[in-house]
């Protein structure tokens, strides 16, 4: 009988399941749920980027794609960041088309970390990250965001974690599941602060073009910046393409190389029908992104509107299509409050220490649903918290 406590990597045993995906198999024997849980667009992808997928595929394009991508995919993306965040990247050697954000994240991270350099990771955030810090041999540091500070990173909160093991900073903003952001007045700080060291920042702004009265601003547009950040993007949520798997790394060249090793030999390139539906979507789509982001600030505007009226304390996000509403004062905790909201009222949202133990007390709720999801899904939580 083979001893898998042996066969099996004890780091990959010790990793703790996606705490978002332990709860969504509580959905499973569940009937007449009202869900507000998937950080995923209603909107199905526009039809202009469907069809140049078509078209591809009629031409008979099935083909591997160079390691790195498209190369008219990638002069897209650079004119993209050119044009929508003022971002100056070389096509031919900054810019790796990956499977998702979720690789130009891990490419990133394992490109960098080794055994015992330290990763800085602000909370509340999205689940990866210290899990792929931990696969690469270093370690995470959890560094706890408040409300008080609308959940940005100060220098003041980063320097009491900042150290000489500190390798890489992870800038996850615009938020999941806050919905901060960070303006260039926040940035300018923490760039003073890292700027002449050897620290990297891995910037995730996959929710850049998801920004409320504001435009998001790359901290690798600050000065001494560029060349020690990697941004990790992607097509999911500002196009609609959750299911297409691309994304993207802008990095400068003496990164982007060794990124481009791991991809090379774990993945080998992005699906071919995804990179030329990329094309139209980078030439073509921003109006799509206008239309899209319109409809999730009435939605925002909406439900914040609906919690804070039933007597929940909320935090107006201003970023990304979720809502972090305090649950605390109701003297369950995050997993039990959610628990029995599914249970009694068949509303379904993730409890916000999946993102961090200092998401305890908070919940998570995407508005990445139509106004009538969400008002019946209002309605029930005010059943359920008046229960209490």
């Amino acid at each position: 009988m083979i001893d898998y406590e042996k066969l099996l990597h004890k780091t990959v045993r010790d990793i703790p399941p996606s705490g978002i995906r332990k709860f969504f198999d509580l959905l499973d024997d569940k009937k007449d749920v009202v869900a507000l849980t998937v950080g995923q667009p209603d909107f199905v992808t526009p039809w202009h980027i469907r069809r140049a997928a078509i078209e591809s595929l009629e031409r008979g394009k099935t083909y591997y794609t160079s390691n790195a991508g498209l190369m008219e995919a990638r002069k897209q993306i650079s004119a993209y960041l050119n044009r929508r965040f003022s971002l100056d990247y070389d096509p031919e050697s900054e810019i790796l088309i990956t499977v998702g954000g979720s690789e130009a994240i891990d490419i990133a991270i394992r490109s960098m970390v080794t055994s015992g350099d330290e990763v800085i990771i602000p909370e509340p955030c999205f689940v990866c990250y210290a899990p792929i810090v931990r696969l690469s041999g270093g370690n995470p540091v959890s560094l706890p965001l408040s409300e008080k500070n609308r959940f940005k990173l100060t220098v003041e909160d980063l320097k009491k974690v900042f150290s000489k093991r500190t390798k890489l900073l992870i800038l996850p903003f615009p938020n999941n599941p806050t919905g901060a952001v960070m303006t260039e007045e926040d940035l300018a700080p923490i760039a003073a602060l890292i700027r002449d060291t050897d620290v990297a920042v891995l910037s995730d702004e996959i929710y850049a073009e998801l920004t409320y009265g504001r435009k998001h601003v790359s901290i690798a547009s600050l000065e001494g910046m560029r060349e020690r950040t990697v941004i990790a993007s992607g097509f999911s949520k500002a196009y609609a393409m959750t299911g297409w798997r691309l994304g993207y790394t802008a990095a400068p060249f003496q990164i982007t190389s060794q990124m481009f090793k791991i991809h090379q030999y774990a993945i080998m390139c992005a699906p071919t029908a995804s990179q030329f539906a990329a094309v139209e979507a980078l030439e073509q789509g921003d109006s799509d992104i206008e239309m899209m982001k319109e409809e999730y600030d009435r939605r925002r505007r909406y439900i914040l509107k609906g919690l804070r009226d039933m007597g929940i304390s909320c935090f107006e996000p201003e970023g990304a299509f979720y809502i972090f509403p305090e649950i605390g004062k109701f003297g369950l905790s995050s997993e039990s409050f959610c628990e029995r909201l599914l249970n009694e009222q068949g509303v379904a949202i993730v409890p916000g220490n999946a993102f961090g133990e200092s998401g305890e007390g908070f919940a998570r709720i995407s508005y990445a649903y139509s106004v009538p999801h969400i008002t019946t899904a209002l309605e029930r939580i005010e059943k359920f918290i008046r229960s209490l």
